[in-house]
């Protein structure tokens, strides 16, 4: 970020279920305030999800429908069809992707990008 001169950028490493807790308000974590990151001070409207194998909880699942695009990323082709079944009842799907990150493999990581419908 640095690197690209990027001064509006800030990150916090957060797990989805953190992530989850910390937009509902329940839980106040030390990363963000160690940033100087408020949430009420942003509008998200995008949100990028790279869930373990085991997919996106339920929700966090409710939490994603709230943002106008989601982009997602998944190493699990099983979880991602089982969390855009749910994603799809507010989103469209508009680009999708594979790639092949482990040559010689069966392993494959995929990428969707969601619009939410009008």
């Amino acid at each position: 970020i640095a690197a690209n001169h990027c001064p509006n950028v800030r990150i916090a490493r957060l797990s989805a279920e953190e992530f989850t807790e910390a937009m509902q308000g329940t839980r106040s974590f030390r990363r963000l305030r160690e940033q100087e990151i408020s949430l009420t001070d942003y509008r998200f409207s995008t949100v990028l999800v790279d869930p373990p194998r085991a997919g996106v909880d339920d929700a966090t699942l409710a939490l994603l429908q709230r943002f106008d695009r989601i982009l997602y990323i998944s190493c699990n082709p099983h979880t991602l069809r089982a969390n855009l079944e749910t994603l799809c009842r507010t989103h469209r799907i508009v680009r999708r992707a594979l790639f092949d990150q482990f040559p010689f493999t069966p392993h494959i990581e995929s990428s969707v990008l969601l619009v939410r419908r009008n």
